[in-house]
């Protein structure tokens, strides 16, 4: 699973703690990208106006917000 954040970004917190949780409950791998840093101007181009952004198996499942239990269901 993979989430597109930036600090500063209270959406981001939000999502975090949700996806941080069902990853340790289901032992799945959890890969944050921060799109400010250096070396991630495409996804900053691409997703800027939509983070945060998460994936499941590389397809984007959501952005903005997130729903625990249809998270759970798509990482189970």
């Amino acid at each position: 699973m993979t989430v597109l954040t930036r600090e500063r970004c209270h959406l981001c917190t939000e999502v975090l703690v949700i996806v941080r949780r069902v990853c340790a409950d289901l032992g799945v791998d959890l890969v944050e990208i921060d799109i400010d840093l250096p070396g991630q101007e495409s996804l900053r181009e691409e997703y800027t106006d939509q983070v945060p952004v998460t994936f499941v198996d590389g397809r984007r499942f959501d952005f903005w917000r997130i729903d625990e239990v249809r998270l759970r269901e798509a990482l189970g």
